[in-house]
């Protein structure tokens, strides 16, 4: 049977020191996932040398977006209104800068008033979700929940849900924000990989297949939602985990190709990728311990 990772170790086995944090294993995150599929020198570049990105104002408001989304969904039911989940921005962006201080450099420099209209935008992508549904009729079971579980294959998946919906009957509904600007027919496709991969997780963890995996756009006040079924997961499932073996099989020589695509455009490594006549950095060799975690950056969109 899959394993989560909070399972109790068994009798006899030995007891980490205090203090002492857990090594854990590689694992496979959805947006690492995708970026294999979609070019496996960008997995490189991203979980195995480590390469640092800049990150976009774009990309910064999507986070803040969803740090405040999380915020409203801790207040009673009530009081989640568009005037108190604009009162939220600036303490979430105040806290969200104040642990990542680097983030507000792309503002070094600039007028007050472009961080205001910043601001301003990331209040219109409020108003979108707002006119999407009303969050005073919604009580979530979790907002931005980790999740991880071991297949029986050996494959560690790992991730953060966006909001789980739980009805009284027991249906699961997955829910996730989008918040960027990436053509929709290819953000689209990425978008419901993520999905898919949650499901599949859920499905492991609790044995229900989610009634419906829920994408909502900000950018465009649109949603999308999808119901899959259990025969549908298991095809994903092996999926996941063939691109699981060609992680490995690529980490033991290095050999991580460029798959040149539209999405070159978004990529911050264009200098060191052979398809635009750049050269990779050394292979540091496999990671250890873990190239599975993912940002905040990585799970605002």
């Amino acid at each position: 049977m899959a394993q989560t990772a909070t399972e109790a170790p068994a009798a006899g086995s030995p007891v980490e020191p205090a203090g002492e944090r857990p090594v854990r294993r590689p694992a496979l995150s959805p947006s690492r996932a995708s970026d294999f599929k979609q070019c496996p020198l960008l997995y490189r570049f991203r979980a195995v040398d480590r390469l640092p990105e800049a990150p976009t104002k774009a990309q910064l408001r999507g986070t803040l977006v969803h740090s405040v989304l999380e915020r409203l969904f801790a207040l009673p039911q009530r009081d989640r209104l568009p005037a108190r989940a604009k009162e939220l921005l600036e303490p979430a962006w105040s806290q969200l800068s104040g642990d990542r201080p680097e983030w507000t450099e792309l503002f070094d420099g600039e007028d007050p008033a472009q961080v205001t209209d910043w601001l301003g935008s990331a209040e219109k992508l409020l108003d979108s979700y707002f006119a999407l549904e009303d969050p005073t009729r919604l009580q979530p079971e979790a907002c931005e929940l980790h999740v991880e579980i071991e297949l029986d294959s050996g494959v560690r998946l790992r991730g953060y849900v966006d909001r789980l919906d739980v009805a009284p009957t027991g249906e699961i509904r997955v829910v996730d924000y989008k918040t960027g600007a990436a053509p929709r027919e290819i953000g689209e496709a990425k978008a419901m990989f993520q999905m898919k991969f949650y499901a599949v997780v859920l499905w492991r963890l609790r044995g229900v297949v989610p009634r419906q995996l829920k994408l909502m756009y900000l950018t465009d006040g649109q949603s999308l939602a999808y119901t899959p079924d259990e025969p549908e997961l298991r095809r994903f499932e092996r999926t996941l985990e063939a691109i699981w073996q060609a992680i490995l099989k690529a980490g033991k020589t290095g050999d991580f190709r460029p798959s040149p695509s539209r999405l070159c455009d978004w990529c911050a490594h264009q200098a060191l990728c052979p398809s635009f006549g750049g050269t990779p950095p050394e292979y540091p060799g496999w990671p250890e311990p873990d190239p599975g975690e993912e940002s905040p950056l990585d799970r605002a969109d």
